[in-house]
């Protein structure tokens, strides 16, 4: 390197432009003399010729390093001053892009501190203007209150100016200054409802001292009264003997009115209803409540104690917490029974008939599903011949089915049930029905219950009307029911030892002499009955269902065996007796294959209005039998005889026929004809 290389180069103090304070010997002109200060440089200085400077300088540090590359790439000896020459431009060059890196930073920090004061103005004003907003928004506040605000004596009620002016004197209504002035007029009226309100408080202590004494008089009344209450009780207990020898209750009524008050409204409507139909028109009809009264109390008693029975209730969480918990099929029937909850209280109807025998109804109201049930029982003045097949006749399953046509009631019907049902698992109603009763419609209907199918509701009212609409034919129904049932019993003891009775007044319908008789009479299921052979045809028609009775009959005659089932509905004898037959003789003949046997199950089936005897037809049948063992002695006597068998004939004939057969299907004549005595056909 040169000389001038190597020299020491001068040392160069940068300041920010202020004057050091420990070290000023010099007065202050000269110290500002001595050093420059490169923020005020920048403010004379434009920047675009700096940019300008900028591009000028970085072209000719380029062009000079690559000069000094060329050169250095010779290798000449001479070039070195060259070189050390243009390095030394190139330092100058470097010097001034500092400078201008350093004004660069200058003009940016002024360009900072100008935008920050910039930005603390704006957020002064935007202060200022909230405040003058909110001091505005305050302002109109107040104006609105001022403008909404309502003076007490709005608020009082007074009288209108024409009859303020009518009725309050002069002195104080003043129409000189009133009528003229608003404000005047305003407080005129005040004055005049004060002075009214005055007066009209000074009535009401002259009625409050009116009442008190009132009041003192009802007090005594009141005690006279509380004392006469023992000597009505010992006056009621001394007339107890007296209710009960001319068979008027009025002790026992008014207690059962009582406790009525807390039946649920279905069975209170029926309690009511049945009590009215039993003093109008049947006498022999009594009504009952039955059940715990305490406990149906406590259905309407609002909860007590409310902390106390939270404290409770928490202390068993605690408890059970500790314990095992229950599993989800114990908590499913905790829900079901609680879903088939009853009322405590239950309603007891007592229907007696004409041979004493009495009906048992005890009807139930299932509170969470809002229907009703009933359970029957049945009490007989005489004991009842033991008759085997005449075991359903009376059981609370079969005793008030189908009293109305289809009401079987082993469904609810209520369809809002359904949904209940689903939450809790129950799949149908009939498994509970032993237990809980059964939902019969017409119980519904007694109860002034009303479940509409279309549109199904939780919340359906006990209807009076409906009841009383249903009571009388109802209460008809079940003493009829009765009497067909225990007139069946009877019958039914006889026919199992083979004896068809015959009343008196239907002898007229059978000869005097009848062969054929009855050896055998049981009662058979509906599995058994759908499965013969000869009855499918009354299965697929619809005329027999799981509703009815069954019941099998043998007649005999020498070798003939006439078997007849029976499909009994529950509405016997309204709805007559279904005979299916089947004659074992030579073969099997039934309808299907002969047509006299169809002709016989018409006599019985077609024409039963012949045999219903007198009302109200108990006696069908019995009569019904009777028929069929006439109809068997005609069959087997007309039946024409084998001659190629030797020996008399199996069957000869007694009984007197115009015609012995009719017709290409050889038709025999059922039809007897009283009193001449013969058989004809139809």
């Amino acid at each position: 390197m040169s000389d001038s290389g190597k020299k020491r180069k001068p040392k160069v103090i940068r300041t920010d432009g202020g004057p050091q304070e420990g070290k000023r010997t010099r007065p202050d002109s000269e110290q500002e003399g001595r050093y420059y200060s490169e923020e005020a440089e920048v403010d004379v200085r434009d920047p675009s010729k700096d940019y300008d400077l900028y591009m000028q300088t970085c072209q000719e540090l380029q062009r000079l390093m690559a000069e000094i590359q060329d050169l250095k790439s010779k290798g000449s000896k001479d070039s070195a001053a060259e070189i050390e020459e243009k390095r030394i431009q190139s330092c100058v060059h470097f010097m001034s892009l500092k400078k201008l890196n350093r004004l660069a930073h200058i003009r940016l920090k002024k360009g900072r501190d100008q935008t920050h004061e910039a930005k603390q103005k704006v957020d002064a004003y935007h202060l200022q203007l909230q405040n003058l907003l909110y001091e505005v928004m305050h302002l109109q506040k107040e104006i609105t209150k001022c403008l909404e605000f309502k003076s007490k004596h709005e608020e009082i009620d007074l009288v209108s100016v024409e009859e303020f002016y009518r009725e309050a004197p002069v002195e104080i209504s003043k129409p000189e200054y009133t009528t003229v002035d608003l404000h005047q007029q305003t407080l005129a009226r005040l004055d005049w409802e004060l002075e009214q309100r005055k007066r009209l408080a000074e009535k009401y202590k002259e009625c409050q001292a009116s009442k008190e004494k009132i009041l003192k008089e009802i007090e005594v009344k009141k005690e006279y009264l509380s004392s006469l209450q023992p000597r009505l009780n010992a006056i009621m207990q001394a007339s107890l003997p007296v209710q009960e020898y001319l068979a008027m209750p009025f002790d026992q009524a008014h207690k059962q009115y009582e406790i009525a008050q807390h039946l649920p409204p279905p069975l209170y409507v029926l309690f009511v209803q049945a009590s009215s139909y039993s003093q109008a028109c049947d006498k022999k009809l009594t009504v009952a409540i039955e059940g715990n009264v305490e406990e149906a109390k406590a259905l309407f008693k609002p909860p007590e104690d409310s902390q106390d029975d939270e404290s409770d209730s928490d202390a068993e969480e605690e408890q059970t917490t500790k314990r095992r918990r229950p599993t989800l099929g114990v908590q499913l029937d905790d829900k079901r029974k609680e879903m088939l909850k009853r009322h405590p209280l239950s309603v007891c109807l007592n229907l007696r008939c004409r041979d004493n025998s009495i009906l048992h109804l005890a009807f139930y109201y299932l509170m969470n599903l809002n229907i009703m049930t009933v359970k029957s029982s049945v009490t007989t003045a005489l004991d009842l011949a033991v008759a085997i097949s005449a075991g359903d006749l009376l059981s609370p399953d079969s005793l008030l089915s189908c009293l109305y046509p289809g009401d079987h009631g082993k469904k609810t019907p209520n369809p809002a049930n359904l949904y209940q049902f689903d939450k809790v698992g129950i799949l149908t109603f009939s498994d509970y029905v032993s237990e809980l009763g059964h939902p019969y419609v017409w119980v519904q209907k007694l109860g002034g219950l009303h479940f509409p199918k279309e549109q199904p509701q939780f919340v359906v009212t006990a209807d009076n009307s409906l009841s009383a609409s249903h009571m009388e034919k109802t209460m008809k129904l079940l003493r009829t029911r009765l009497l067909s049932r225990l007139a069946l019993h009877k019958q039914f003891s006889s026919l199992e030892h083979g004896i068809v009775p015959v009343s008196t007044e239907c002898q007229h319908l059978f000869p005097t002499k009848i062969v054929s008789h009855l050896v055998k009479w049981s009662a058979t299921t509906y599995e058994d009955y759908k499965y013969l052979s000869f009855t499918k045809e009354v299965v697929e028609a619809g005329l027999a269902d799981d509703t009815h009775m069954y019941f099998s009959a043998v007649i005999e005659r020498g070798t003939a065996k006439l078997q007849a089932v029976v499909a009994m509905n529950p509405g016997y004898c309204t709805i007559p007796p279904i005979f299916s037959l089947c004659l074992h003789w030579k073969g099997e003949r039934s309808s299907g294959n002969d047509d006299n046997i169809r002709a016989l199950e018409s006599e019985v089936n077609v024409y039963y209005k012949e045999l219903c005897g007198p009302k109200p037809g108990y006696q069908l049948l019995t009569n019904q039998l009777q028929r069929l063992c006439m109809g068997l002695d005609v069959y087997l006597e007309t039946e024409s005889h084998d001659n190629s068998v030797e020996g008399p004939k199996e069957f000869p004939q007694e009984k007197m026929c115009l015609r012995s057969v009719r017709g290409p299907n050889r038709m025999k004549p059922f039809k007897f004809n009283f009193p001449q005595g013969f058989f004809s056909h139809r």
